[in-house]
């Protein structure tokens, strides 16, 4: 099939969000057996909780503080290297911090960096606001079609009459592989056709189990 049949889906992502590392690894999963393309975009966590920050507990007062490094970072490079590098960094960061649980620090980014193949030199900008309008721009892109009520990740899919349909999540762990990971991303289409679909929800009962 060709690149141009392919079902666009659309992911945002905060690179320190464990749900939505999960539900990444179950869409490049989905690309090996749907014909789909993923096409990735930042939000961020930080900017999302900025209006409640006060109502937050002190732990993730200083968790959000974290958040902006990282994802600055993504930001940057999509700008200076275009959007095609997001995916790949986005791996390389999601590694280490989820599945290796490295710290969030500069020499993780770095290392990071440069296994995506792109210099060491963007991890400046995890202190730096100089694309803080670029970052709140993708970031409202994304919280727009779903609403300030959830949080990462938020996936656009093609409704019935080929117009986006957001929703966020899934929320899943682990991330189904093969036949599994093609039957929930059916199932998704499938609910994004129905007229009036908002949400389906139950307690998660177990933490992100990363393999």
């Amino acid at each position: 099939m060709t690149e141009t049949a392919k079902t666009p889906a659309d992911f945002w992502f905060d690179p320190l969000c464990p749900w939505a590392w999960m539900t990444s690894r179950w869409m490049l999963e989905v690309e090996k057996v749907r014909p789909v393309e993923v096409r990735w975009h930042v939000m961020s966590l930080a900017v999302l909780n900025e209006p409640k920050l006060d109502e937050l507990s002190e732990q993730y007062q200083e968790l959000m503080k974290t958040a902006w490094g990282p994802v600055r970072v993504c930001i940057a490079a999509e700008q200076k290297h275009g959007s095609e590098v997001l995916g790949p960094l986005y791996t390389a960061l999601g590694t280490r911090f989820h599945n290796q649980g490295l710290e969030k620090n500069r020499e993780t980014i770095v290392a990071a960096l440069e296994e995506a193949g792109l210099p060491a030199e963007l991890a400046d900008y995890a202190d730096s606001d100089a694309y803080d309008t670029e970052l709140r721009a993708s970031h409202k892109e994304g919280i727009d079609l779903v609403g300030q009520d959830v949080g990462t990740p938020v996936i656009a899919v093609p409704g019935p009459d080929g117009e986006q349909i957001a929703f966020f999540g899934p929320v899943v762990t682990p991330a189904p592989k093969g036949e599994e990971a093609a039957k929930l991303w059916d199932g998704t289409l499938m609910v994004a056709s129905i007229p009036g679909f908002y949400e389906i929800k139950r307690t998660r009962t177990v933490g992100p189990i990363f393999d």
